[in-house]
């Protein structure tokens, strides 16, 4: 059997208090926000989190300068106060109190801020730096790994640009600057973060926006809005994955029985959190490769039968968290079919039910390959083709409710829907050419939801009507990563460069945009509904966290 490791969060009895609802003495805390420039304020989003605790809890001002904490999110005791305002900091005290049954109060003053650049989300960055959006947006791969805080306040020529894009590719997608994880050599480990053709603009670009040149930027900042009406009808809490701080939850879902499991982009590990205490399960994964391949798994998903899946990227296969046992197997795929440069993506075990197969992707070559769990099995399906012969390269893959894997081409403009006995994709193309489909889901009804990562939108397939709707989001420089639809016909996706979660109206387009309390490069999104009213779920990748995102209307 295998290890299986159990971890708790610091004082789990202040997390429970923190999140379960107190009869007697949990009173909330309440308060106004002002500065010398705005009197009232609206959009500033306030968080307390107790001392001690690794649970931390966000509401945001209304149009009156209140914020208002429920009576069963917080418990009494000391609290510390941060706020996320852009222009803004705190000025004055920095812990509230909540006293045994009683109400706390706590008023907040804040001052403009002195340094303003420090705050910039990525996708304020791209909105601020010279130049054409065109070229900004080949910057987009970067946030990968870092912000842009690190690429705007450095001091590199021009040359040094095209030689550190040279190098960044020959990095692991899961790598961060504390822990680089490098490729093998082979076509995934030569390859450059920008491509020759694009290498010199960009490099331009860049040294135009960063400080080279001066000592200072030589652009005005540009910030985006502050949540308003609807957009501060929200609470967000976080959850912080302790002790391994360096756990980057990639994808997020929660299961049958309202557990929170995460996949660990940049290590062996998947991990499953009580969200009512917050404590955290690691169940780690074993290595399938030893040459030195990168660590990490992205995708991760549940089976009918409630089995946990997760990919294994450059581990070259997928892995079964099996529900009876607790037990973790590895599926590995056959040698003959591995590179140094294989890359299992993805995991689409969610209609395994219908036929029995579990099906994955290798990245490199971009083709589907189907696993039979029962006797372990690969079947190679090829590169993924339409009926003219001409490739199709997917990246994300739901499968379709008779588990047929619905392509999204990541690289292009098209979504592929495969049918497992010709061999064969029908191709149709988005309306907004270049609008990279990236990652979605199929609902109840059969139909995709997408997320249109350089599109700047989500997009809607319609196997019935062979049709695709799309959404424009308003927000710009959203950069959506993945899209899910919800019963009650909405659609939410996430910014991987703006900090915001996004909920799109399907019948009237309407749209809410909710800024999180701090930077969070956002992958998967899930919304759980068993509540009555829809939480999003996602995971900070870059922050060692979970979030639940709740809409308050």
């Amino acid at each position: 059997m295998k290890q299986r490791y159990m971890w708790s969060t610091l004082a789990a009895g202040v997390a429970v208090s923190a999140l379960m609802i107190e009869t007697s003495s949990a009173q909330g805390l309440t308060g106004s926000v002002t500065s010398p420039a705005e009197p009232t304020m609206e959009g500033v989003l306030v968080t307390a989190k107790k001392e001690g605790s690794t649970i931390a809890v966000t509401v945001v001002t209304d149009a009156q300068g209140k914020y208002s904490f429920p009576a069963d999110r917080l418990s009494p005791g000391k609290y510390n106060i941060a706020i996320r305002a852009v222009g803004y900091v705190l000025d004055g005290a920095k812990t509230a109190e909540i006293p045994d049954g009683k109400a706390g109060a706590f008023d907040i003053k804040l001052a403009k801020t002195k340094n303003l650049a420090a705050q910039l989300s990525n996708g304020e960055w791209l909105l601020s730096m010279p130049g054409p959006d065109g070229t900004k947006q080949l910057l987009d791969g970067c946030v990968g790994c870092h912000n842009y805080q690190r690429i705007v306040n450095s001091t590199y020529e021009t040359e040094d640009w095209l030689a550190i894009f040279k190098r960044m590719g020959t990095y692991s997608p899961g790598s961060t600057p504390q822990k680089p994880q490098p490729l093998l050599p082979g076509p995934r480990g030569e390859r450059p973060a920008i491509s020759p053709n694009n290498a010199q603009k960009v490099a331009e670009l860049l040294v135009n926006a960063n400080l080279s040149q001066n000592p200072a930027h030589s652009y005005e900042y540009k910030t985006f809005p502050r949540p308003k009406g609807r957009a501060t009808k929200v609470i967000i809490t976080e959850y912080d994955i302790t002790p391994r701080k360096e756990w980057q939850p990639h994808d997020v879902i929660v299961d049958r029985d309202g557990m929170v499991w995460f996949s660990d982009f940049g290590d062996q590990f998947m991990g499953r959190m009580d969200p009512k205490t917050g404590k955290v399960e690691a169940f780690p994964l074993p290595m399938m490769k030893t040459d030195g391949s990168p660590k990490g798994g992205l995708e991760i998903g549940e089976q009918a039968n409630g089995d946990i899946w997760v990919s294994g990227m450059y581990q070259g296969g997928v892995y079964r968290w099996d529900r009876a046992t607790s037990k973790v197997t590895a599926f590995k795929i056959p040698d003959k079919w591995q590179t140094p440069s294989t890359q299992e993506s993805m995991v689409s075990p969610q209609n395994a039910h219908v036929d029995g197969y579990v099906w994955t992707n290798d990245q490199q070559d971009h083709s589907l390959l189907r696993l039979d769990p029962k006797t372990g099995a690969y079947e190679q399906m090829g590169e993924t083709k339409d009926a003219s012969g001409k490739p199709i390269p997917g990246y994300g893959m739901p499968t379709d409710l008779k588990n047929r894997p619905m392509l999204h081409e990541f690289s292009g403009t098209r979504i592929g829907w495969y049918d497992p006995d010709k061999k064969v994709a029908e191709v149709f193309t988005t309306p907004f050419l270049g609008s990279a489909p990236r990652r979605g889901r199929v609902d109840a009804k059969g139909r995709l939801f997408f997320a249109e990562y350089r599109g700047n939108g989500v997009g809607m397939f319609d196997p019935e009507t062979k049709s695709i709707k799309e959404w424009k989001l308003t927000l710009p420089w959203s950069a959506p990563y993945d899209a899910v639809a919800t019963t009650k016909g909405e659609v939410w996706t996430g910014s991987m460069l703006n900090d915001h979660v996004n909920r799109v109206d399907i019948n009237t387009g309407d749209q809410v945009h909710y800024l999180l309390p701090r930077p969070t490069n956002i992958r998967r999104v899930f919304v759980d509904e068993k509540g009555g009213k829809p939480a999003l779920w996602i995971g900070s990748n870059h922050g060692g966290s979970v979030v639940k995102v709740e809409p308050q209307d």
